[in-house]
């Protein structure tokens, strides 16, 4: 557990979370390579040169090298044919020194993002996207989670926020963050409402919620009205304006409202690439037996 800081509204620190995820990792590998005298390795894949997924690779590659776990990236081209593409994943996913494959979205128009995507085998998804890794997680049965959902969940369990019986309003219904998290906040038995843009009074849905969960992507979309006092407010989103960085949710009007509130930056962001870590060990131990 993490104490809680003094004041009215406490705040989820998702750095301070995710170094937690981060020393239990580099531990792990440290374990993994003395039984197994193997290393985890992660192979990242970036397509062409778009500035913000440079930026999010690196700082996944960084977070690797600093664990212990091999960075095995792949730069490919931004005019790379698909059949290229598909060959190189093929090549990784044979590839017994890659425990890990992400394939950085989004990609080039050209290409077929879940034809690609479906190339990655289920043991090595640590995004948790592939079709078969979403069958394993609607039935309940062991497997990859996306990194994001899983990185709220952790959050959540490091300040003992209690999710067992809760009413759990995501907003969101995303392939990536909003229907794996529903599901996977289903499976802690919590009683689990998903809005969406058709939403109707969204506002008053997500007031009644103990726990609620921005993730529409849509700058300051929630604001006091939508806040029962007390209640714990995870704000996934993360948008740059001309005055800095914002969430989906307005901060400003919840901080005094909610009991649990998540920064934006450091809140969830820095629970991503630590929760991508950990897949990516979970990965190499399943595979490594």
């Amino acid at each position: 557990m993490i104490t809680p800081q003094e004041g009215r509204t406490t705040v989820l620190d998702g750095r301070a979370s995710a170094e937690r995820v981060r020393a239990e990792v580099a531990g792990q590998v440290q374990a993994l390579v003395a039984r197994t005298g193997r290393r985890p390795g992660l192979a990242t894949i970036l397509v062409g040169d778009d500035p913000a997924s440079q930026v999010y690779v690196s700082n996944k590659r960084r977070a690797c090298a600093a664990v212990g776990i091999r960075d095995l990236h792949r730069l490919l081209p931004a005019d790379i044919a698909e059949s290229e593409a598909a060959a190189v994943l093929d090549e990784l996913a044979a590839d017994d020194e890659v425990t890990g494959i992400l394939l950085q979205l989004p990609l080039p128009e050209h290409l077929d993002r879940r034809d690609l995507l479906e190339r990655i085998p289920a043991e090595k998804d640590v995004d948790g996207l592939t079709v078969a890794s979403a069958g394993l997680l609607a039935q309940g049965r062991d497997g990859l989670r996306p990194c994001t959902p899983a990185g709220v969940l952790r959050l959540l369990d490091d300040y003992e926020i209690p999710l067992r019986g809760a009413e759990v309003v995501v907003v969101g219904r995303s392939e990536l963050v909003g229907r794996p998290l529903a599901q996977m906040l289903l499976q802690r038995d919590a009683t689990v409402t998903v809005c969406h843009s058709r939403t109707r009074d969204l506002a008053e849905v997500c007031r009644r919620a103990d726990v609620v969960i921005a993730a529409a992507g849509v700058p300051r979309l929630l604001s006091a009205s939508a806040v029962r006092p007390g209640a714990v407010v995870v704000d996934v989103g993360i948008h740059r304006e001309q005055g800095g960085l914002c969430g989906d949710v307005d901060h400003d009007a919840v901080i005094d409202i909610a009991g649990h509130l998540t920064p934006v930056p450091g809140g969830v962001g820095p629970m991503t690439i630590a929760m991508l870590l950990a897949n990516t060990v979970r990965a190499a131990r399943l595979q490594f037996g």
